[in-house]
This record gives C-alpha cells, sequence and structure tokens, in this order.
C-alpha cells in the first residue's frame, strides 16, 4: 500500500474551510487522494455530501470530525474517524460545543472592536457560510479590512494568546470527546501533536492519559506540525500502544501549509489506525 494515499484529516466550508464537501472530494481526487476523511471543527453536517461525491469518483470515503477539547488549561483537537454519524449522543453534544463556539466569536468581536478593527462578527460571518464562525473567518474579514497582509500574519497579530483577538474558551474535556467517539463506534485520535509544544514532560502525561480514556491514535504526520516530528511522535505511538494517523490537515489553497497529496511515508515501526478497516483494504485488492 506504499503508493496508496491516505489523508485522515481535511477541512471544508462547514467548518473553516474554503472549498464545500463535495468541492473538497473533487480537490483531493485531483490531488491523487485515494482515501478521505474530513473532520471539520465539531460538526458532522457535511458528511452526507461528501461521501455522496466519494462514490461518484470512486474515492474510499471515512467519516471523519475535530473535537475541540481543552486539557490543563490547553486546547487540544481531538479527531473522530469512521463513526457512526446517526449517533445521537455525538450529534447533540456536537452542538452544545458549536453554541460554545458563537459565544467565543461574539467575545472575540468585541475585543477586535476594542483593538480598533470594528464590524468584526458581521464581518467574519460572511466567510462562514455554514454559520459556525471559527478564528479563519476572522482572519479573512480582518486581511479584507488591511489589517494585515494574509492569514498567517493575522493569527499571529490578533488571534493567537497574548493578541487582541484572543479568547480563552473551555471546550470538552478529553474524556467526553474520547468517549463520544467511542460510543459512537470510532476510534479517537490526538490531532497534529507536534503544534501543542508540551516538551517532554508533558507529552507522556497525555499520552498516557488519552490511552487509559480508550484513546486509539496519535497522528504522527500532519500538514500543519514540522516533518522532523514525526520520529518522536512514532516512537511514543509504540511506547504507548497507540496506532497512528496521519492528514495533510487541509483547509484551502493559499491557506494551508502543505497541499493534499503530498503524504510522508508512515513508519514502518508504526502501526496505522486503518489496520482493520476493511474499506480501505478492500479498495485496492
Amino acid at each position: 500500500m506504499n503508493n496508496i494515499v491516505i489523508d485522515l484529516h481535511s477541512h471544508s466550508t462547514i467548518s473553516d474551510g474554503l472549498l464545500s464537501p463535495r468541492e473538497l472530494i473533487n480537490h483531493a481526487h485531483n490531488k491523487n487522494v485515494n482515501v478521505l476523511a474530513l473532520t471539520d471543527h465539531d460538526d458532522i453536517a457535511g458528511l452526507a455530501e461528501a461521501k455522496k461525491e466519494a462514490e461518484r469518483v470512486k474515492m474510499t470515503f471515512i467519516n471523519g470530525v475535530e473535537i475541540s477539547v481543552t486539557w490543563r488549561k490547553r486546547t487540544l483537537h481531538i479527531v473522530g474517524l469512521r463513526f457512526d454519524s446517526s449517533n445521537e449522543n455525538l450529534k447533540k453534544n456536537l452542538s452544545l460545543i458549536r453554541k460554545g463556539r458563537n459565544t467565543r466569536a461574539q467575545k472575540m468581536a468585541h475585543s477586535l472592536g476594542l483593538a480598533g478593527i470594528g464590524n468584526a462578527y458581521e464581518g467574519a460571518k460572511k466567510y462562514a457560510r455554514s454559520g459556525t464562525l471559527g478564528r479563519i473567518h476572522f482572519a479573512r474579514f480582518i486581511v479584507e479590512q488591511g489589517y494585515a497582509k494574509d492569514i498567517k500574519s493575522v493569527f499571529k497579530k490578533y488571534l493567537i494568546q497574548g493578541k487582541p483577538g484572543f479568547v480563552e474558551h473551555e471546550w470538552a474535556s478529553l474524556g467526553d470527546a474520547v468517549q463520544w467517539i467511542n460510543d459512537a463506534g470510532g476510534s479517537a485520535v490526538i490531532a497534529h501533536p507536534g503544534r501543542y509544544d508540551m516538551g517532554s514532560k508533558l507529552y507522556p502525561v497525555l499520552f498516557d492519559e488519552f490511552k487509559e480514556l480508550g484513546g486509539a491514535a496519535i497522528e504522527v504526520i500532519s500538514g500543519s506540525q514540522d516533518p522532523s516530528q514525526t520520529k518522536y511522535f512514532s516512537e511514543c505511538a509504540s511506547k504507548y500502544d497507540l496506532l497512528a494517523s496521519c492528514g495533510s490537515d487541509f483547509h484551502g489553497p493559499g491557506i494551508s501549509f502543505r497541499e493534499m497529496g503530498k503524504p510522508q511515508p508512515m513508519p514502518p515501526a508504526v502501526t496505522p489506525v486503518w489496520r482493520d478497516w476493511h474499506e480501505v483494504h478492500a479498495s485496492f485488492q
């Protein structure tokens, strides 16, 4: 399966991506992706559309979601893969998180207003086709207004901790997120662990607790973390008896760190999260 491109982390306009679920599937198809998971933030509304288009282009599609989590006063993201999208408990709790997102967005807009950027809430809403506001929507509005040259500059100047548009928020607990995914029949994955910059002492605590709670895998390869970190997180996956996942974390042309269809090879020492997924293996027999 060395030539097969598997991407288990991507976003559409349902959260903070630039492409609709249908457009995302076609983009991935054009980039020679064979297996794709749509993992929008705290929302699974795009899965049906994406799955239908994936069937049309004969791509293997995996249900996904990226759940926002607060752990030890840090924001983490837990990707859920291959779950039952009709699970009512999962849908209910994701809805509650989205309500919290809207509350955060209103606070962000107020803070940005105090910093001289007016009408940020209304401006960001223009870019949020699904209605759920994220930081990327504020970033696009701020660029439009000329306060920064590009999306990355906005985050550095306004939207990270200590800057005018950053708002502390309490997300789901790690245990709840893992349980919701597991109860829906899915696999819980720590997304882009390299972005959390926890150091050699705190990462083992996270992985140990995650495993104890029923977590399944670590995203050892991610389009939004340094490729040089793959070795370390692969070793962690083996040490804590966790599976390995990979994904581009693609949000759209021009705003993603890495394009789809350009994966690193999965290290041979780890066990892929898709090891028992019949639909992945059956696609290439």
